[in-house]
């Protein structure tokens, strides 16, 4: 679930929400003359662990606060994730791991590695790798709730490490030695972003996710019509998919008290194979979860075509006819596994 990074006291409700990922928000959400703020504030809350993951969608990497969002917020260790917006291009990607990656010392637990790019050149590397100074306006930011963090939760951003059934786990090689690199997730919101979307999703292993941002690429496209935006959702996920990433959430519901609208355009995104959704408000994420989580009859039908398979090896008939073979056998286990958490 997004939440402005300005309204501190909106984190914290955010954190016992029920989201399985909070998304602090410092781009859009936030105005100019509050960006240090919230960046300050961000920063306070994620000195600590947070009691679910949570995310920062920093500024746009070609404007004049990103370079001291990703300074300031990278190492923290109520850090869980990095969102990249307006991405268009796998250099930029590349750009942020390096610029990112910080040194360790003793056992590093969660880093990433693989064959990297060459040398960062650019802007946005050097003024990160300098010292950034300037003083910023912390304010009083309220201690973090500790709710459970509550499991079956489909909404806000990516739903969790990997995903069930015939979609396998993003790759995660171990890091190079004494470095880590936060985990980072990119928004493609135009065209440009569109066409490399393959190509991003591809760019570094610290790169986790790849989603839409569907109001910025409604108003590149010129797009007045939802369905114009199929393709390129599609587009989206066929890029995770062959890059081996998890299936990719949908973008946000912009109409918070539309409950109607927000469960059919779901239904309409889990049939074009997204998983979860991003959220604006509270009230959405029970939507949301029903959206995404098997019916009943989708979860009896699944059990039956597991339990042939057990029965029988092979290809086979079910005996209302249906034929099963190891795809279908993939799809039924991965509904299983959404059912699970519900």
């Amino acid at each position: 679930m997004y939440v402005p990074g300005d309204r501190p006291e909106r984190v914290t409700k955010a954190l016992g929400s029920g989201a399985d990922v909070v998304v602090i928000d410092l781009e859009d959400a936030v105005a100019p003359d509050r960006k240090e703020y919230a960046r300050a504030a961000t920063a306070e809350r994620l000195a600590d662990p947070q009691p679910v993951p949570v995310h920062v969608r920093v500024n746009a990497l070609d404007g004049p606060w990103a370079a001291l969002d990703l300074k300031t917020l990278a190492t923290l260790t109520g850090l869980s994730a990095l969102r990249l917006p307006k991405i268009t291009s796998p250099a930029e990607i590349v750009e942020v791991a390096e610029a990112t990656t910080t040194s360790v010392t003793g056992p590093v637990t969660d880093a990433v590695t693989g064959s990297m790019s060459g040398p960062v050149t650019g802007s946005l590397a050097d003024s990160v790798s300098d010292s950034a100074t300037g003083s910023m306006t912390t304010g009083s930011v309220p201690g973090s709730a500790t709710p459970s963090p509550a499991a079956g939760s489909l909404s806000g951003s990516v739903t969790a490490a990997g995903s069930p059934g015939g979609h396998p786990a993003p790759l995660t090689p171990t890091a190079a030695a004494g470095s880590r690199t936060p985990p980072l997730y990119a928004l493609l919101e135009s065209a440009l972003g569109i066409e490399h979307a393959y190509a991003i999703a591809t760019a570094h292993p610290a790169l986790r996710g790849i989603s839409l941002g569907e109001a910025d690429l409604r108003a590149d496209l010129g797009v007045s019509d939802d369905r114009g935006l199929d393709w390129p959702r599609s587009r989206v996920v066929l890029a995770a998919r062959a890059a081996r990433l998890p299936p990719p959430p949908q973008s946000v519901h912009p109409d918070t008290r539309d409950l109607a609208g927000l469960a059919a355009t779901c239904a309409h995104g889990r049939a074009l194979g997204f998983l979860g959704r991003a959220a604006l408000h509270p009230r959405q994420l029970p939507v949301i979860e029903r959206a995404y989580l098997p019916t009943e009859e989708e979860i009896e039908r699944a059990r039956t075509v597991v339990d042939a398979s057990g029965r029988t090896r092979g290809a086979q008939s079910l005996p209302d006819g249906t034929f099963v073979d190891e795809a279908v056998l993939r799809s039924a286990r991965r509904t299983l596994s959404l059912a699970d958490r519900g």
